[in-house]
């Protein structure tokens, strides 16, 4: 058996080399990868001992000659590719272990891979008889099926030839999309929300997806089948979530605490308070930020405490005896995130409901784009959120916002950008008073939202996610008792809905951002 090691990530490949001589393999290897096993005392023979050929152009030509490539791609049942082999001299290669260039982590050109690549795709090519190796993981249980039956089987070689294909796809989509961007930004990743639209929207997006480990107990419905997949090459948060307690998660639970995580750390960073946040289906029924996160959380409880059952719990700050104890004596939740937990906490939590899922998560990772599928395709835009900073909205109304009603304002907007339209919702003093979701009519959005905070709005603020189109939703909004609405403004109604706001002696402020979310 002869294998060919050409790896950048050098995590185990000391002990698979070790192995592969232990089994009377011949090495082949080169440059770094050469270097490591001839310091660990592996014997191997250097690339161009077999090419007869040595490296050129600073480690770019290596490996892409015949003796290389037509050793890992000769079909050994062809009479006419053995022939070939001994007319030319070229040696058989059985085992192909290679990962690449890590382009992705440090786009640069000198980190486009190419002969790395090239051998993976030709050993993936003719998986019927060469086994290809791309992922540290996949070592040891290559190890084990040589030493237990002297070859790799047919379905194990056909399972590591599609990962080689799905790795090889990954990266030359992610140096597609980098070479797409303007040359002045492809020094770097490419440009986030705000950026130009030919970085969010080349002409052609690949995406290759991987399924992550952890087992969905299933999907929106116990009927439906369900796995979380991350894109190659690219994890995200979710792959360093730490579950400390509880069933495994479902759909369901990824999505709706997705939503309440992203709420909790956007709130967090803007008040320089700790914040908390419940969710259930998708949008926020409480949301408060509070100088303690025991005072935080018991003020997104109160906002509604029905709907808080069987929600999603989002904290900016590690859980502490007291914020637990008060978790304790509120509704149960299904999903509780935090990016840490003091002694005690989740045996405190435990205690309440074993089957919570107590998860501690780092800080979210945004991501580029926003997809949506559709039937055949996918919508794809910027991902959602608040773009215009205060600085930018403008007061329409004769009467100005005190400071604490500018603060309540921008709570307020920040949590209706993350409602499910049409929204409305109440805030006062740092706490989300109440809240409506996914309304066909933005009236009938502040009737639940004016109804749940039965009187708790007074002085407070209202946010609208997209403009009153007539006086009728100010008007609600001032029966609930607030001081100040907020909105994106817009409307052909917009003269009657300010001469409203100022006939009932609101303050309005207008956002130029309008926040849908579907």
């Amino acid at each position: 058996m002869r294998a060919l090691l050409s790896v950048y990530d050098k995590t185990g490949v000391v002990e698979l080399a070790r192995g592969l001589v232990a089994l009377g393999a011949e090495l082949v290897s080169s440059g770094g990868t050469a270097r490591a096993l001839q310091e660990a005392g592996v014997p191997v023979r250097q690339v161009e001992e077999l090419t007869g050929f040595p490296e050129i152009l600073g480690h770019r030509v290596v490996t892409l000659h015949p003796k290389v490539h037509g050793g890992i791609l000769a079909d050994r049942d062809r009479p006419e590719h053995r022939a070939d082999l001994e007319r030319h001299g070229i040696e058989p290669i059985d085992l192909v272990v290679v990962n690449l260039y890590p382009f992705a982590q440090d786009p640069s050109v000198e980190l486009i891979d190419i002969g790395g690549p090239a051998m993976v795709r030709a050993a993936a090519k003719n998986h019927q008889h060469v086994t290809v190796v791309v992922d540290p993981a996949d070592y040891q249980p290559v190890l084990d099926e040589l030493r237990a039956a002297g070859q790799v089987a047919p379905a194990t070689r056909r399972r590591l030839a599609a990962k080689a294909f799905a790795l090889t796809s990954a990266y030359d989509a992610r140096v597609a999309e980098w070479l797409a961007q303007p040359a002045e930004a492809s020094s770097g990743p490419p440009e986030g929300p705000g950026g130009p639209a030919s970085a969010l929207l080349p002409e052609r997006l690949t995406l290759v997806l991987e399924r992550s480990g952890e087992a969905l107990r299933y999907g929106e419905n116990p009927h439906q089948r369900a796995a979380r997949y991350r894109l190659v090459g690219e994890p995200g948060f979710w792959d360093q979530v730490v579950q400390h307690a509880g069933v495994p998660l479902s759909y369901l639970n990824l999505y709706d605490a997705d939503a309440a995580w992203t709420l909790v750390h956007d709130l967090a960073a803007w008040s320089g308070q700790p914040a908390a946040v419940i969710v259930k289906h998708a949008n926020p029924c409480g949301a408060a930020v509070a100088p303690s996160l025991a005072e935080a959380y018991r003020r997104a409880y109160q906002a509604d405490e029905r709907s808080a059952f069987g929600g999603i719990v989002a904290l900016s700050a590690p859980l502490d005896p007291e914020t637990a104890a008060a978790m304790v004596q509120a509704a149960q939740a299904d999903v509780v995130l935090a990016p840490g937990y003091e002694p005690g906490t989740v045996a405190e939590l435990q205690a309440r409901r074993k089957s919570t899922r107590v998860l501690e998560a780092p800080p979210p990772s945004p991501p580029l784009r926003h997809f949506r599928q559709i039937a055949g395709g996918f919508l794809v835009q910027d991902p959602p959120g608040c773009r215009a900073a205060r600085s930018t909205w403008r007061v329409v109304t004769k009467r100005q916002p005190d400071e604490a009603e500018w603060r309540d304002a921008e709570l307020a907007w920040r949590i209706c950008a993350r409602v499910k339209s049409n929204a409305i919702v109440l805030v006062k003093d740092g706490q989300a008073v109440g809240i409506g979701a996914g309304q066909q009519n933005r009236v009938q959005a502040g009737e639940i939202a004016a109804q749940k905070a039965a009187g708790r709005a007074a002085g407070g603020a209202c946010a609208s996610d997209a403009f009153y189109p007539f006086p009728d939703g100010v008007e609600a909004a001032a029966a609930a008792g607030v001081a100040v609405v907020v909105q994106p403004g817009g409307s052909v109604r917009d003269e009657e809905v300010v001469a409203a706001a100022d006939r009932l002696g609101l303050a309005m402020v207008f956002t130029g951002e309008r926040q849908f979310l579907h």
